[in-house]
């Protein structure tokens, strides 16, 4: 091979390298929500050098609240793990020199969504990584036969109101209006009619 191919084939190289770093998808950048604790999620409360404090598995209440030993009930749904883990840190000075708290999400129970409908497996699913309403058809075993692909609802809480969002399977599988194939979120219901 000569010199001059050599230096094309180096040259083109770098920059496909480089056009895959620079020129990526808008969703791939997008920043990710904070882990919000939710009721039914199991934590792991750790003290370091406190086993007295610590604890294998915290249920989050339906009310809300973890119990630890002397600071007895302490808020935890609605907070990241961030602020809870500050939050304990406070109320434990009163028992601990400068405690060290980890706060850890054993399991994300709170955080499910549901497809109702014409799919194979109806039923509520756990959302333990991003998922678009793509992926949430495949893990719901694709449709039934009699499936209205082109009238599916994403019903989702926001601000304290139900909204709605129209999506047509066919034309996402045609590649188009890919910006309704949405990342799923907490508590979001698909439903196929």
């Amino acid at each position: 091979m000569t010199t001059s191919k050599k230096s094309f084939i180096t040259i083109f190289a770098a920059i496909l390298i480089l056009s895959c770093l620079f020129i990526s998808p808008s969703f791939s950048q997008e920043k990710l929500p904070p882990y919000i604790i939710g009721c039914g999620d199991v934590l792991e409360i750790l003290t370091w050098k406190e086993e007295a404090f610590s604890i294998p598995e915290a249920l989050v209440r339906t009310d809300g609240k973890i119990t630890m030993p002397l600071i007895n009930d302490v808020v935890a749904a609605g907070k990241t793990p961030e602020q809870l883990q500050k939050d304990i840190e406070v109320k434990l000075k009163d028992y601990v020199t400068n405690p060290e708290v980890t706060v850890t999400v054993r399991d994300p129970a709170s955080h499910r969504f549901y497809i109702l409908g014409e799919v194979q497996r109806t039923g509520e699913y756990p959302l333990t990584k991003r998922l678009t309403v793509l992926q949430a058809f495949a893990l719901a075993g694709g449709f039934t036969e009699w499936a209205s692909k082109k009238e599916i609802l994403l019903v989702r809480k926001k601000d304290g109101k139900d909204i709605t969002l129209r999506i047509n399977y066919k034309d996402l599988a045609d590649g188009e209006n890919l910006e309704n194939n949405v990342y799923i979120q907490v508590d979001d219901t698909i439903i196929v009619p």
